[in-house]
C-alpha cells in the first residue's frame, strides 16, 4: 500500500510539476520571446492607416473585385470569400466541374488576350492567400491602368514596391503582396 502511495504521490508532483512547466512557464517565456523579438509579426502584421486604424494585414488576403485594384487568389472559404474563421481549401478535385466553371468564370471576367496566370484562377490551400505571382500582377496592370486613368508605368512601380523576393534568397518564388498594392495605389502606404 505504502508503495502504491508513492508512485500516486511521484506521479500527481510530476503532473503539477509538468503542468506548471508547459502549461504557464514555457507559454510566458515564449510569448515574452516573441513579442521583444518580433513584435510586429507577433501581432499579426498588421497595416495601420494613418490614424491609427487596422485596415488589414500583410498574411491575410482581402476581397478586392473592383477594376481599379489588384485582385488576389480566389477564396475558397465559405460563405464570404476570405474569411480567416473558414479557412480551408475548396477540396475540388482538378476534373471537378465546380472547379472548372469557377475557373473559366475568373477568366471571363478578366477577359485579356494574353494566357491567364494560374494563380488568378485558382484558391490558395488556405483560402486566404494574401499574395500574387509576378506574372498574375503584370496581367493586371493594363486594367488597372486604365481604371485610373493613370501609365501602366506607374501600376508598375508600385507593384515592385510591394513585391518580395524569394525565402533567404533561394526558396520560392517572388511574389506580389495585394493589399499593399492596393493601399500604395489609394496613397494609404507608402
Amino acid at each position: 500500500m505504502t508503495n502504491l502511495f508513492k508512485q500516486a504521490q511521484a506521479t500527481i508532483i510530476s503532473l503539477l510539476f509538468f503542468t506548471l512547466l508547459l502549461g504557464g512557464l514555457y507559454p510566458v517565456l515564449t510569448l515574452a520571446i516573441v513579442q521583444t523579438a518580433f513584435h510586429a509579426k507577433a501581432e499579426g502584421s498588421l497595416i495601420r492607416d494613418s490614424k491609427g486604424q487596422v485596415i488589414g494585414s500583410r498574411l491575410i488576403g482581402q476581397n478586392f473585385s473592383q477594376p481599379q485594384y489588384l485582385w488576389g487568389r480566389l477564396s475558397a472559404t465559405g460563405p464570404t470569400p476570405y474569411n480567416a474563421g473558414a479557412s480551408s481549401g475548396s477540396n475540388l478535385g482538378v476534373n471537378n466541374p465546380a472547379l472548372m466553371e469557377a475557373a473559366k468564370s475568373r477568366i471571363d471576367a478578366l477577359s485579356g488576350t494574353k494566357p491567364v496566370p494560374v494563380d488568378l484562377v485558382t484558391a490558395s490551400a488556405s483560402g486566404l492567400d494574401p499574395e500574387i505571382s509576378q506574372a498574375a500582377a503584370a496581367y493586371q496592370v493594363p486594367r488597372i491602368a486604365s481604371a485610373r486613368n493613370i501609365s501602366e508605368t506607374a501600376v508598375t512601380d508600385v507593384i515592385a514596391r510591394s513585391t518580395k523576393g524569394r525565402t533567404f534568397g533561394i526558396l520560392g518564388e517572388p511574389r506580389v503582396n495585394v493589399l499593399e498594392v492596393n493601399l500604395r495605389l489609394d496613397g494609404q502606404l507608402k
